[in-house]
């Protein structure tokens, strides 16, 4: 629980902003008026991207992004790596969980678990991101060890995907990078919009979209976004069932003043396991493969999720040169988890809360030939989470099911404090970045057995974290760069600690990364080309471990090299295209003797992608559209000491999608679209082995859209 040594911490720091902050205004020197362009990620009078294509010029100009500086900078002069999914792309291509939104981008490696729909699981950079990595609005979304945020992303405006660290900024977030979730927010201009969508595996869907002005209050604009869905899986034992609502409110009562309040809840039922049953090694127990037999109990396989979370953000410009942000939000969820192994039953009840709070003063003023762009921040996170567990001493039969007594009880609370800057110098065509963050961190662990005195762990931890880069914009649209940044991020739950298998407190994971780069902007062809080299060194990393036959939180050491290259552009009316390539060299650097050395398990070498979609602009086909991509995965090991037989062969994915504007065809229908989307249109599966333990990818899915604006 947050203590009121740490609000009085946050008040005091923010006082001293504020008199900081009133005194450089009464000092600094009024910049030349800037121009904000679109950037293809917000939306138009008609909820679409503001943009005519996919570009995106800058990190989402919003109040909830700014990801890569928490600036406006132009992406083009940032100098990391970092790709945007656009409100087009997710249109165009209707991703049905994150880790499909960003399997386009360079440096993502998704599907390492195969079909499991309980959690949005991938890597940036050959590193889990998982629980650590993730961000809603610019904040950090808060996890606990079973109690992740399941994303519906109906509900989504965009996605920025910052690859490398962001720690000088954002305290608390993993080496790999960070993924920033962009809520939809209401619009000054009329929205609604009515969903229908019905697919494979009897999937029935509505949703709806609803935004605007308030009626006699140009001041005030609302948003409500709204969907429910029953649906099947590939595994007949498994939901995709869904009740999600999000409303959204702005009060803008001039130029100088913004605030919205966001809030969302959702209801979620899926399985409680998603495996299949392995093949092992009759002498060291340890797995060779998965069999087609599911390995739970559709008696007994629920997996619901309750969560929530309510918060704002405001932007006060307080002179010509001194703007404040301030973000808030308290989340929390619960779940009930049932699942089966080995034909024992076993129960996990988890239930989390938490505030994340963000306030940072933005300041230009100018010494000499250099402009400056300052932002000096605090923030306060805290992470409260309960977990109840229990597993059956009987095993289940063909007339015989229970449900396991409650016997563990695990609790964890987790505080972390951060003050932060960061200058980004402007002299001529050079750009120099600094950014410098001390964080404070309590953690305090208790387990035990129900009815039996508990153990309590307790850790407090500093770290100083930092960013320095530089960057030249030539006059012809080329920006190299070059850039260093370290990370520092707290992990929820214990790990494994010696031969004895007694468990303590998970100690930070902490990283550095070198990055070189360059990013070049081709304005008449509406295309934006970047490539980059980085290493990376991570320590105390958190990771699953199945080898030993025990499926076991342990951490380790790794080193992640490799190059990545991506390409966006609008060269046509009505075409898109993305294109990406990835190189990644993931080494343990610290583990055991036998895996020292070792490329890091689910971690393929190669991986590339490309997507077009073209809508045909006038004549007999007006408005009809199609669009295409194709995911290369190349080959990985499937554990850590590389057992020949858990190797995972190289895939090639094919998804398709066909669209048409009905209002074409007759005026009457202007604002209908019907649109079939198709993933994985070969139904290509195949087995992925990660962590020792074998499962599928998701096989071919067909959904058909209805949607009607008006």
């Amino acid at each position: 629980m947050i203590q009121p040594s740490h609000i009085l911490l946050f008040s005091v720091s923010m006082l001293a902003f504020v008199h900081a902050g009133q005194a450089v205004a009464q000092q600094s020197v009024q910049l030349d008026q800037v121009e904000v362009v679109g950037d293809g990620s917000g939306s138009g009078a008609d909820g679409s991207s503001g943009a005519p294509g996919i570009v995106a010029t800058r990190g989402y100009t919003g109040i909830g992004g700014r990801t890569a500086t928490k600036t406006d900078t132009p992406i083009l002069e940032t100098p990391q790596a970092i790709s945007t999914v656009t409100n087009r792309q997710l249109e165009d291509r209707q991703p049905q969980s994150l880790v499909e939104a960003v399997a386009y981008v360079p440096g993502v490696n998704t599907g390492q678990f195969g079909f499991d729909p309980r959690y949005d699981a991938f890597k940036i950079r050959g590193i889990d991101v998982t629980y650590t990595g993730v961000f809603r609005d610019g904040l950090r979304q808060i996890n606990s060890p079973n109690g992740l945020f399941r994303l519906e992303p109906y509900g989504l405006e965009a996605i920025t995907i910052l690859r490398g660290p962001a720690a000088s900024i954002y305290g608390a977030s993993s080496s790999g990078g960070i993924v920033d979730l962009i809520s939809k927010r209401p619009t000054f201009v009329p929205l609604r919009e009515i969903n229908l969508s019905t697919g494979s595996y009897d999937r029935i869907q509505g949703a709806f979209d609803l935004s605007g002005p308030i009626e006699g209050n140009p001041t005030m604009a609302y948003r409500l976004t709204g969907l429910v869905r029953s649906s099947g899986t590939q595994i007949d034992a498994i939901a995709d069932d869904r009740v999600f609502i999000a409303p959204a409110f702005t009060w803008k009562p001039d130029e100088d003043t913004k605030l919205t309040l966001l809030a969302e809840y959702m209801n979620s039922k899926t399985g409680g396991t998603a495996a299949y049953v392995n093949n092992y090694d009759p002498v060291t127990f340890t797995s060779i493969g998965a069999t087609r037999v599911f390995a739970g109990d559709k008696r007994f396989n629920d997996f619901i999720q309750d969560q929530g979370r309510i918060g704002y953000e405001l932007e006060q410009r307080l002179s010509d040169a001194i703007v404040l942000h301030s973000r808030f939000r308290f989340s929390g969820l619960s779940t009930n988890q049932e699942y089966v192994s080995s034909t024992f039953p076993g129960l996990v009840l988890e239930s989390n809360s938490g505030i994340v709070a963000d306030n940072y003063f933005e300041s230009r003023f100018r010494t000499g030939f250099a402009e400056h762009q300052l932002i000096t921040g605090v923030d306060v996170t805290s992470l409260d989470y309960t977990s109840r567990q229990g597993f059956g001493t009987q095993p289940f039969t063909s007339t015989f099911t229970y449900v396991p007594p409650i016997t563990t009880r695990d609790r964890q609370n987790l505080t972390e404090v951060g003050l932060y800057a960061q200058d980004q110098i402007k002299v001529d065509a050079w750009r120099l970045t600094l950014g410098l963050r001390h964080d404070w961190l309590d953690t305090t662990f208790t387990s035990g057995a129900v009815g039996s005195p508990s153990s309590t762990f307790t850790r407090q931890d500093g770290q100083t974290t930092g960013r320095a880069a530089l960057s030249y914009v030539t006059p012809f649209g080329v920006v190299p760069y070059v850039s260093f940044a370290t990370s520092f991020v707290p992990n929820p739950g214990t790990v494994l600690n010696g031969a004895a298998g007694s468990g303590s407190l998970a100690a930070p994971t902490t990283g550095q990364q070198g990055e070189i780069g360059v990013k070049y902007e081709i304005p008449a062809y509406n295309a934006l080309v970047s490539a980059a080299l980085f290493d990376i060194d991570q320590k105390n990393g958190v990771v699953f471990e199945a080898s030993s036959g025990v499926n076991e939180q342990i951490q380790l050491d790794l080193r992640s090299r490799g190059f990545e290259i991506e390409g966006t552009a609008s060269p046509l009316p009505g075409l898109n295209l993305t294109a990406s390539y990835s190189y990644n060299d993931v080494e343990i650097t610290k583990l055991t003797a036998a895996t020292v050395g070792n490329t890091l398990n689910a971690s393929p070498y190669h991986t590339a992608s490309i997507y077009a979609d073209y809508t045909i602009q006038g004549g007999t086909f007006d408005r009809f559209g199609f669009g295409a991509g194709v995911r290369y995965v190349g080959s990985s090991f499937g554990d850590n000491v590389h057992t020949p037989a858990l190797n995972n062969a190289p895939g090639t994915f094919v998804d398709a999608a066909l669209h048409y504007e009905l209002g074409a065809l007759d005026p009457r229908f202007e604002g209908v679209r019907l649109q079939v989307n198709a993933t994985n249109l070969l139904d290509d599966v195949q087995q992925v082995c990660t962590s020792g333990y074998c499962y599928f990818n998701q096989g071919r899915r067909i959904i058909a859209n209805l949607r009607y604006r008006f």
